[in-house]
């Protein structure tokens, strides 16, 4: 490491203002932050600790039926909240792990919008909308490729608010020494429609799966997807997939995840 300044503030109005200072970064539950500064990969002067401030954690139902996720609140709370529908449920319990789940938190992760994590496709698939410091971001609009988001230099995420739809399931196949996602596939079904984002398989990062959102519309099964095709072009290759499988394991997981809402 090398040496730098810790701030910890208690308000959101002292996070805001500390981060106005010259290269400044947040940190969240620094799952992502720590082990990239330990590769000298990023080298802050000085960084503003979100970890202590009440009114960014925390889970609540809202008058409009939708709920709110304090963007400080961990993994592990959510799992363990009976005010979140399933879909999230399952994604919360299966990140990382015990550690991971009890340091990490949503707002974290949608900030990083790392391609295989798993938040980004619960936001997008449920149709969330990301609320910081200045404004209101509709999932659609907040993930902008890999590693990138409509975040602003120095905007925090506060909360997000979940739409809740009545049937939802995420099916994660698991890359087993990070437990990210090699592929995720998140289904929601609401009444006005259904939605399916897919993380871990695009080199632009998170999407949204509009064929399959089509096909389901009209047959709510998976036999419904069995027609699509899924081009190799775009889709991550490495050493722990190749771009054919992990196109193949799209469509894979969407069955699983229509099956498991079903």
């Amino acid at each position: 490491m090398y040496n730098f300044e810790f701030k910890q503030p208690k308000t959101i109005s002292e996070a805001l203002t500390a981060l106005k200072s010259d290269e400044a970064q947040a940190l969240a539950g620094g799952q992502t932050l720590i082990p990239t500064m330990k590769q000298r990969l990023a080298s802050p002067s000085s960084i503003v600790s979100l970890s202590e401030i009440p009114e960014m954690k925390g889970i609540c139902k809202n008058d409009d039926g939708s709920i709110s996720i304090g963007g400080g609140t961990t993994h592990a709370d959510v799992a363990n909240n009976s005010n979140i529908f399933p879909g999230l449920v399952t994604l919360a319990e299966n990140i990382g792990d015990a550690a991971v789940r009890n340091r990490g938190t949503i707002g974290g992760s949608l900030a990083n919008n790392d391609p295989a994590a798993c938040y980004p496709a619960a936001a997008l698939s449920a149709g969330a909308t990301i609320v910081t410091n200045a404004r209101e971001i509709s999932a659609d609009d907040f993930f902008q490729g890999m590693f990138e988001t409509a975040l602003d230099e120095g905007e925090i995420i506060l909360s997000v608010r979940f739409p809740v739809p009545f049937l939802s399931s995420y099916q994660k196949f698991i890359q087993p020494a990070s437990r990210f996602a090699m592929v995720g596939v998140f289904l929601s079904n609401f009444d006005n429609g259904i939605r399916v984002a897919v993380t871990g398989a695009s080199e632009e990062g998170v999407y949204r799966w509009v064929e399959a959102e089509g096909a389901l519309k009209d047959n709510f099964s998976e036999s419904a997807l069995n027609d699509l095709l899924i081009e190799p072009k775009g889709i991550i290759g490495d050493i722990h997939a190749s771009k054919e499988y992990r196109a193949h394991l799209i469509k894979v997981m969407t069955k699983r995840a229509v099956k498991s809402a079903s």
